[in-house]
C-alpha cells in the first residue's frame, strides 16, 4: 500500500472503530424512550444492552483467532456488514425479543470488527513513527466517539425517535464496506488448515459469555445471589476447561507462548484495572450533573466536550512524540498519576459544586489522562505479539478491556447506589445522600487507577530510544463501553427547574464505548 493511501485507509478503520463506540453511548441515552414504545418491563429493559455486551464480549478472543486464519480484511469486512444489517433489524423492531436479538447479533458484529482493526493498522504503518501518530488517531477516535456519544444520542432521539440511532448506522457501514475494499489490501490468512481450537474456542466463549453475564446481573440482583454465583461458577469451570485444553491442544486457540510476550501479562493486568475505573466515570458523572446539579440532558452532553477536546489535542499532538522519547510506558505512568488527580478532584466534589470551579478541572485533567494513557496501555498490550499471533493478542486485550469496564462500572454503581440507601435510611436529604454516594465511587475509581500505577511501576523496563521498542502487532479498542441499562440516562430526565430530588440511586442491571479512549 503506498504512503498516500495509508491514511485515507486508517481513516475507513477509524470510522468503523467510531460507528461502534458511538452506538454503545447512543443506546444508553436512548433507553427509556425504547421501553415506552416497545413495552419493555423494567427487568427486561436491561437486555437491550446486556444481549450486545455478552456477543461483544464473549466473542472477542475467537474473532481475533479468525482474522489470523481467514485474513483481518475479511473478518473486518464481515463484521461492519453484520454490524449495518443488525442495525436495520434494531430499527424495524417491532417487539422487546426482535430488538435483543437483533442487538445480539450487533454484538457479533462488533467484536469481528473490533478483534482485528488495529491489526490492520500496523499491517498499514509498518514504520514506528508513522505507526505512533497513527495508533494516537486511532486512540482519539475511540475516546472521543464515546464522550460524544451521549450528546448525538440525545440530539438524535428528541429530533427523530430512538429508531434514528440505528438507521444512522446503515449510510455509515455501507460507506464503510466500500472504502475498505477500496482502500484496504487484502491480507492472507493462514487458513483453516492451520487450526482452529474448536472445543477450546467453545470453553472459552462459553466461560466468557457466563462471566460477563454474573457481571452484569449482579448490579440488579446482587452480587451475593444464587444467579450471580452460579454464573459465576459456571465462568469459572468454563475458562478453568479451557485453560486445561489449551495444554493439550494441538492448535490451542491461545497457545502459551502468546502470554509469555514480554510485558503482555502485566500491561493487560494494568488496562484492567484502569478501564474499570474509567468506565464508570462517564456515566456516574453524568448522573452527578443532572441528579446533583440539576442539569438538563443536553447541558450535561455538552458539559463533557472538553474532554474528549483535550483528548484530541494531547492524543494526536503529543502522546507519540512523547512515547517516541521517553517510551509507552514512561508516558503510561505519568498518565495514570494525572488519573488518579481526577478522581480525587470528584471524590471532593462539594454539594453546591459549580461546574466552572469544580468539574471542568476533573474533565480537563481526564482529557490528558486519557490521551496519554490509552495509546500507551494499548501499544504496551500488544508490543511483544508475534505477527502471526497479532489476532490473538489483540483480541485478549480487547476481553481484558471489556470485562474489566464491565466489573468496574457494576461495581461502582452498586457502591455509590448502597451509601446512597444507606445515608437515607439515616435520615440524609436525598440530593446529598446522593452526591455523597457518587463522591464514594469516585473514591473507589481512584484506588484503581492507584492499583494500576502500581502495577505499570513494578513491572516492565523503560527504554527511551524509538528503536529500541517492540512492534506492536495489534492493538485493543474499547469500542463498545458496557452501558448502565437500568441507570437513569441523559435522555429520560427532563430538564428540571430546581435541583431534583429522586426517589433513589437505581443500581444498574448492565454496566458500557471509549472512558474513554
Amino acid at each position: 500500500m503506498t504512503g498516500t493511501n495509508r491514511w485515507p485507509a486508517l481513516l475507513v478503520l477509524c470510522a468503523g472503530s467510531l460507528m461502534i463506540i458511538l452506538d454503545g453511548s447512543i443506546v444508553a441515552v436512548a433507553l427509556p424512550a425504547v421501553q415506552a414504545d416497545l413495552g419493555f418491563p423494567a427487568a427486561g429493559l436491561a437486555w437491550v444492552v446486556n444481549a450486545y455486551l455478552v456477543a461483544f464480549g464473549g466473542l472477542l478472543l475467537l474473532a481475533g483467532r479468525l482474522g489470523d486464519l481467514l485474513g483481518r480484511r475479511q473478518v473486518f469486512l464481515a463484521g461492519v456488514a453484520l454490524f449495518t444489517l443488525a442495525s436495520l433489524l434494531c430499527a424495524v423492531a417491532a417487539g422487546p425479543g426482535t430488538l435483543v436479538a437483533a442487538r445480539f447479533a450487533q454484538g457479533v458484529g462488533g467484536a469481528l470488527t473490533t478483534a482485528v482493526s488495529l491489526g490492520m493498522i500496523v499491517r498499514i504503518f509498518p514504520e514506528s513513527a508513522e505507526r505512533a501518530r497513527a495508533i494516537a488517531v486511532f486512540s482519539f477516535t475511540g475516546a472521543a466517539g464515546a464522550s460524544l456519544g451521549l450528546l448525538v444520542g440525545g440530539v438524535l432521539t428528541d429530533l427523530a425517535g430512538w429508531r434514528s440511532i440505528f438507521l444512522i448506522n446503515l449510510p455509515i457501514g455501507v460507506a464503510i464496506v466500500a472504502g475498505a475494499v477500496r482502500l484496504v489490501a487484502p491480507d492472507r490468512g493462514a487458513g483453516l488448515r492451520a487450526g482452529l481450537d474448536l472445543l477450546g474456542a467453545v470453553l472459552a466463549t462459553a466461560g466468557l459469555m457466563a462471566a460477563v453475564l454474573a457481571i452484569v446481573g449482579a448490579g440488579g440482583h446482587g452480587w451475593a445471589s444464587p444467579r450471580t454465583l452460579g454464573a459465576g461458577a459456571l465462568a469459572a469451570a468454563l475458562l478453568a476447561g479451557f485453560a486445561a485444553r489449551q495444554r493439550r491442544a494441538a492448535t490451542p486457540l491461545l497457545p502459551p507462548r502468546v502470554l509469555r510476550a514480554p510485558g503482555l501479562v502485566a500491561a493487560n493486568a494494568t488496562q484492567f484495572l484502569m478501564v474499570a475505573a474509567y468506565f464508570g466515570f462517564q456515566f456516574l458523572l453524568a448522573l452527578h450533573l443532572q441528579l446533583v446539579l440539576g442539569l438538563d440532558p443536553a447541558a450535561t452532553g455538552f458539559a463533557f466536550l472538553p474532554t474528549p477536546l483535550a483528548i484530541a489535542a494531547v492524543s494526536l499532538g503529543l502522546a507519540g512524540r512523547l512515547m517516541a522519547r521517553f517510551s509507552a510506558r514512561t508516558v503510561l505512568i505519568g498518565g495514570l498519576a494525572l488519573a488518579v488527580t481526577g478522581f480525587l478532584l470528584l471524590a471532593r466534589l462539594p454539594l453546591d459544586a459549580h461546574y466552572a470551579a469544580d468539574v471542568l478541572p476533573a474533565l480537563l485533567v481526564f482529557g490528558v489522562a486519557g490521551g496519554l494513557t490509552l495509546p500507551a496501555v494499548t501499544t504496551l498490550a500488544m508490543a511483544g505479539a508475534e505477527p502471526a499471533d497479532a489476532g490473538l493478542a489483540s483480541g485478549l486485550a480487547n476481553t481484558t478491556q471489556q470485562v474489566g469496564g464491565a466489573l468496574g462500572l457494576a461495581v461502582l454503581a452498586t457502591l455509590a447506589a448502597s451509601r446512597t440507601d444507606a445515608l437515607r435510611a439515616a435520615g440524609t436529604d436525598q440530593v446529598a445522600a446522593l452526591a455523597l454516594g457518587y463522591r464514594s465511587a469516585f473514591a473507589v475509581a481512584a484506588a484503581l487507577v492507584t492499583a494500576a500505577l502500581l502495577v505499570a511501576l513494578l513491572t516492565g523496563r523503560s527504554t527511551r530510544r524509538p528503536a529500541s521498542l517492540p512492534t506492536p502487532a495489534s492493538l485493543p479498542t474499547p469500542a463498545a463501553r458496557p452501558v448502565p441499562a437500568s441507570l437513569p440516562t441523559p435522555a429520560a430526565r427532563p430538564a428540571p427547574a430546581a435541583r431534583p430530588a429522586p426517589a433513589a440511586l437505581p443500581t444498574p442491571a448492565a454496566p458500557d464505548t471509549c472512558p474513554a479512549r
